[in-house]
């Protein structure tokens, strides 16, 4: 026997010892009282037709009537039949710009920890898709290969600082050429790149990339991340102090979003712009209204066991002993 809602088993274990620890002091409790009334002797000539025997096989059937109640609610299976079931969904892969400048407060607390927040919120809302993740800077590496486990996902999403890649800068194009090299197949139209950034593209040639992407059938969705006045990227210095990252020269650098390449990457491939505000970050609105409406396919099939439901014989036993209870007699007959 198999139990689909197994959360209800300890309430039926603790209710069975409840009710069999209240009808035992019941008990007790009849016979004091009755031995207050007479003397010990006199109770058995008082209640000559009482049956302790009747009295507590009545008290037996409500309290296995609502047991069995309680077992119904958990849900017994027994029987099974075989029944093919399909997943389908698409390939998303998720690209974060990992470089300084996502260190900037003008988004807040700044623009890579927004940037996880909105992911996480995301990934709430997934049911099926394959979900990857890649962190880019002055080049793209893979940090969580396609998956549907969203925890596991999750975890590696927890990781990414602006430490994960080494190599400073900001390369988009790195970043979307490793998806292609990931998305290498004959399905394309089912796969979707969505890259997270303030659009600083300081090497290689983005566009031309994107433009590539499109030629395989991928979709790219862009997040701009940041606002066009910028903002300056706050560093801390060798000696612990806090301060802002500046150039070689001593200037102090101000990165700004750059929405212009991001909207031309997303409008080559047929996807979509966003701009992320400190209100509505949009990962979840690109989602809803345009990446969940692209034609999904079949990601597996597999064979699993379908259960037949037995609670409805454990509900008509108990109304049975509901039904027989009350004419059940307490008293023998008398001699």
């Amino acid at each position: 026997m198999y139990f689909a809602n197994q959360n209800y088993l300890p309430w039926i274990y603790a209710a069975s010892a409840v009710l069999c620890v209240f009808y035992a002091l019941a008990l007790m409790r009849r016979r004091t009282l009755m031995e207050r009334f007479s003397a010990r002797a006199l109770v058995g000539n008082i209640a000559a037709t009482a049956s302790t025997a009747r009295k507590i096989l009545r008290m037996a059937m409500v309290g296995v009537a609502f047991i069995l109640c309680m077992i119904a609610l958990a849900r017994p299976q027994w029987g099974f039949i075989w029944e093919e079931t399909k997943r389908t969904g698409i390939d998303m892969l998720i690209a974060v710009d990992v470089s300084k400048s996502m260190l900037a407060t003008d988004v807040k607390p700044n623009r890579l920890e927004r940037s996880k927040f909105a992911i996480k919120d995301l990934v709430k809302k997934l049911n099926g898709d394959r979900i990857g993740l890649i962190a880019f800077a002055g080049t793209a590496f893979l940090q969580c290969p396609m998956t549907i486990d969203y925890n596991g996902f999750l975890l590696t999403l927890d990781d990414l600082t602006t430490s994960t890649i080494p190599r400073g800068g900001t390369a988009i194009a790195s970043a979307i050429r490793e998806a292609m090299g990931l998305f290498k197949g004959p399905e394309m139209k089912y796969k979707v790149l969505v890259i997270i950034t303030d659009g600083e593209d300081l090497e290689g040639d983005a566009l031309a990339a994107a433009k590539q992407a499109a030629s395989m059938g991928m979709r790219i969705y862009c997040v701009g991340v940041g606002s066009a006045e910028g903002d300056l990227i706050p560093a801390i210095g060798e000696g612990g102090q806090r301060g802002y990252l500046a150039d070689r020269s001593g200037q102090v650098v101000k990165t700004r979003l750059n929405e212009d390449i991001l909207k031309k990457i997303a409008l080559s491939t047929g996807g979509s712009y966003v701009h992320a505000t400190q209100a509505e970050f949009g990962l979840v609105l690109l989602y809803d209204q345009s990446i969940s409406k692209l034609e999904k396919r079949d990601m597996e099939a597999k064979m699993r066991r379908h259960y037949h439901e037995r609670f409805q014989y454990f509900l008509v036993i108990a109304l049975i002993l509901l039904l027989l209870e009350p004419i059940m007699p307490e008293r023998k007959a008398a001699r």
